[in-house]
This record gives C-alpha cells, structure tokens and sequence, in this order.
C-alpha cells in the first residue's frame, strides 16, 4: 500500500542543518541503560545535603493500576535519597492539571513528576526557561524521556537515582506553542495511539484485539495527507503525500536494539522523518530493522534535518501527537527548537552507560 511520494524536488538533495559544535556546545549523551542495571543502585551518601522538591503523580498512569503500595514505596525511596518533600496530594485538586499548578506554585526548586510521556510533557512545558528542575518518575507505558536521559524505568529504583542525579539542560522542541522532548506525530500513528490510550486501562486480549482491530481499520481507511515542507535555506518546498510523518527532538540512534533512542538531548537540531509506505506489513518489517540496528538505511523513509520547519496543508487543522499528547493545529504548522531551555535531573554519564 503506497503511502508517500515526493513530489519536485528530492529530500535528499536538500540542505542539512545542524548546529555548530565545539568544546564549549557539545551535546551531552547517554549511554545504554544496560550497564546501571548492572551495576544496581549504589549506596547513597548519608552525608549529602538535603534537597527540597516537590512530588506530584498522576494517578491514572499505567504503572500504579493494581499496585496501591507503590506510591507509599516511592515516597519511601525518593527521602531516603535525600529529598525533602512537599507531597500534592490526590484530593488537592479534581484531576491532575490541578494538582500540576498546586506542584509549580509552591517555591520548591526541583519539580518530581510521576507519569507517562504525555504528564511529563505537560509539566516540563511550563518549566521550560523557569529556573526550576523537572525530575521524571517513569510511570507510563513508553517512558521515552526517561530511556534517554538513562533512568531506571522501575520506579523505585529511579526514585533512588534521583537522589544521585545531575542537572543538564535538553532541548525543547514546540510546534504552534505546544512543545515537545521526544517527537511530535503526524498521520495514521495518532489514530492507532487514540484506540490505545481506550483502551489503556483493560489488560486482556479482549482489549488487544480491540486495538488491532482498529488499527487494521484505520489502515484500510484512512487517506494519506498532502502536505508541502519547507525550512530556512530551501530554494523551494518539498511536497509530499504521506501516511506518517515525525519530527524528533534530536536524532535517533541507529543500533542493535536501539528502538527510538536518542543519545544526545542538547543537538539543536529537529529531524523529520517521512514514510514512504505504512502498512501492517511495511510495520513489520520496521520493527524488526529498528531491533537488527538497520532502519535507517531503508528507502522508504526519508530523514531531513534543520533548526526548524513549516507545514502546510490544505486542511485549516491537523491532529498532531507530541510525546503521546493529542492536539488539534491551525496549519501551518511552525516547527522550532528551543536549545537546551529546560533542565532535568539526570544520572551521571557513567551511572547512566
């Protein structure tokens, strides 16, 4: 099923931006997070000053359904790693945007924040620039930002390595306003992810069955979008009709085992990614490029890089998904980077590798 050609000019023989480096802008980089799982969280030490944050969860994230001692385990953990906390508590407001302005509106310096991608997002949007510190509790399904930054994804073993982590400053990706960290979505992935995010809660095959069914719909159904791309240093637009296209916060790492990993966080560069084809076949065969290490070398995907982009389409709005997170845009959509506007808590490179 074919699902985007370009038309006029090639992708490929467009300009590639991407930010200077030199000794004082190199991008900080990960390394796997198989080597901290090695090596276990280490002893903390007692002598280390107390640091004052405060804790906001959202109690609907996936990885609290059926264990109500979680929570108590978390609180547990990020004060033995020395925090001085201010807890939001459920009932502190009626959902969770509530409890988000409760969190930023105290005069803590470090803003813990337990969630998926989509909380994450939301709370280091309003952080951004402020001078305050996010720190990410992974307690959603893909946790994407907690992967890069090289934190445990057990709860409880993160919340003991924040107690040991650093501030770095990563980049902010926005598109119309609404920034990102991971990627902003365009196309079939949106509708796929709105079936899914249903039916979240349910785990049976049922529900499974449900999604599939679903996406095979969405699949047969839904019509590429033309859309024409243009960026700072182009001589002209590219135009194109695709099912899919991502534009990521930095590039992704080609690499056995490596799915959607980003090294580097503080780049300054946005990559767009264009599929030529999206098919229950073509995704197949995608992922098992992405697990072998080699996707990037497919040519049914074009990958372009630039400080920022602008897409037109001839729709007034399209549903654009940033890390998880639905939104519905005015076109065109004005794709920027914000260069390491937003500092994280994060494991020292060797505790991270």
């Amino acid at each position: 099923m074919e699902g985007a050609r370009a038309e006029g000019s090639a992708p490929l023989s467009m300009p590639s931006f991407r930010l200077p480096t030199g000794p004082a802008a190199q991008p900080w980089c990960t390394a796997p997070r198989s080597a901290a799982r090695e090596q276990g969280i280490k002893a903390l030490d007692v002598r280390r000053p107390t640091k004052r944050a405060v804790l906001v969860m959202n109690g609907r994230a996936g990885t609290l359904a059926g264990r109500p001692e979680l929570p108590r385990l978390i609180l547990d953990a990020l004060r033995t790693a020395g925090f001085d906390l201010t807890v939001i508590a459920e009932d502190a407001a009626p959902d969770m945007g509530g409890r988000v302005e409760a969190a930023i509106a105290t005069d803590a310096p470090v803003i813990i924040v337990g969630g998926g991608d989509g909380t994450i997002r939301s709370v280091g949007a309003r952080l951004a620039e402020s001078g305050r510190t996010l720190a990410v509790l992974p307690l959603g399904t893909l946790n994407l930002l907690a992967r890069d930054l090289g934190m445990p994804l057990d709860p409880v073993e993160a919340a003991l390595a924040l107690g040991r982590s650093e501030p770095r400053a990563i980049d902010v990706g926005e598109v119309n306003g609404e920034a990102f960290f991971c990627q902003s979505v365009i196309g079939l992935p949106n509708t796929i992810n709105r079936y899914r995010e249903l039916h979240r809660r349910e785990k049976s095959w049922r529900s499974l069955l449900r999604v599939f069914a679903a996406a095979i719909r969405t699949l047969l159904r839904q019509r590429p979008h033309r859309l024409m791309i243009n960026a700072p240093g182009w001589h002209k637009p590219w135009r194109i009709w695709t099912r899919a296209l991502s534009v990521v916060n930095n590039d992704y790492e080609e690499g056995t085992g490596r799915m959607f990993h980003r090294p580097c966080l503080d780049g300054g560069a946005l990559h767009l990614y264009v599929s030529r084809r999206f098919s229950i076949g073509w995704s197949a065969k995608m992922l098992l490029s992405m697990a072998l290490g080699m996707w990037k070398r497919s040519r049914e995907i074009e990958i372009v890089s630039g400080p920022a982009f602008i897409i037109r389409s001839r729709r007034k709005s399209l549903r654009v998904m940033n890390d998880g997170e639905a939104f519905i845009l005015r076109t065109p959509l004005q794709y920027a980077i914000r260069p390491r506007a937003l500092t994280v808590l994060a494991p020292p490179p060797a505790a991270a590798g």
